[in-house]
């Protein structure tokens, strides 16, 4: 059995499987055809933090594939009163075929998964966003930028931003993160991404200059400046990411056929302008569908894989 906790966890190939999976199934969905590749399977979806499309995504897509979504809120289970979170898991892994948790912390994630008998997916931590990532690998092959880009991420070294660190030095891309000064990836995840990066020629740089990462990239990309449980520090890291909003100056300095992704909610006028958004609307808003089949890819794939370690 094979869990979905991090990109890190798999290797190219197996990523790439994923990612060829949900191609397959995005076509025959577009065509129609709804396959029952997980007929009368449920996915009990665990949201400690609320979402739009993780929700909307994981629920649709399970029914898609001939099962059913089983939607439970931290603060209607018995994990909200106290309850082991091993024993939760236990419980709900022994009623379930899968489950998705978009919860807080990675630790508890991974503990979840330890004693859980069916395969967990990481629908987000404040570490890693690893099924965005495969949306917008999906969005990048769908655009033409999945061979051997050159990707900018510009914002806070935070979950999206660790995530992106995997994807590329798994599949051995070039990716340049441009983050204020204090708001730095985290320095074991950039080792372990770096180590990676040496096995598959993935080129990765830092730096504090929006400007230098996003020269001649193919890719750019962003994320909110202030995440969930960071409302209080909304002014502070306003002030903090003056010159890092993803504008139509900073666009032009990226290759003319460049491509902006965005994982959404964007608040314009901080992270990215009105104008950048609205120009590249057909691609963010593609990128947004994609949760739906590259999830879809995720679970036909963690299926197939039941028996393995």
């Amino acid at each position: 059995m094979r869990h979905f906790l991090t990109l890190a966890d798999f290797s190219k190939e197996e990523l790439l499987e994923m990612i060829d999976l949900a191609v397959k199934i995005k076509k025959q969905t577009k065509n129609g055809e709804f396959v029952p590749y997980l007929e009368k399977q449920t996915l009990g979806m665990i949201f400690e933090k609320s979402s739009t499309r993780t929700r909307v995504s994981f629920e649709v897509g399970i029914y898609q594939l001939g099962g059913i979504g089983l939607f439970l809120s931290s603060k209607d289970l018995q994990l909200g009163r106290g309850e082991p979170l091993k024993d939760t898991a236990r419980v709900i892994s022994s009623m379930v075929d899968m489950v998705m948790i978009r919860t807080y912390k990675q630790s508890d994630l991974e503990e979840f998964a330890k004693y859980s008998k069916v395969p967990v997916i990481n629908g987000l931590t404040d570490s890693y966003h690893p099924v965005q990532l495969m949306t917008d690998y999906l969005t990048m092959l769908e655009f033409g930028k999945a061979d051997n880009p050159v990707a900018a991420y510009v914002g806070d070294g935070n979950n999206m931003a660790h995530s992106w660190l995997n994807l590329a030095a798994i599949l051995g891309f070039e990716l340049r993160v441009a983050t204020p000064k204090g708001y730095e990836c985290d320095e074991a995840v950039v080792k372990h991404a770096l180590e990676m990066a040496q096995k598959s020629g993935a080129k990765i740089t830092f730096s504090n200059n929006p400007k230098e990462a996003v020269k001649d990239a193919d890719v750019v990309t962003t994320d909110t400046w202030v995440s969930m449980g960071q409302e209080d520090e909304k002014e502070k890291r306003i002030k903090d990411f003056a010159g890092f909003m993803v504008d139509s100056d900073l666009m032009k300095l990226a290759k003319d056929d460049a491509i902006f992704l965005h994982c959404l909610p964007a608040y314009r006028g901080y992270e990215v302008s009105e104008e950048v958004l609205e120009k590249y609307a057909d691609v963010v808003f593609t990128e947004a569908e994609n949760r739906l089949h590259a999830q879809k890819g995720i679970m036909v794939w963690l299926d197939s894989k039941r028996g393995e370690k």
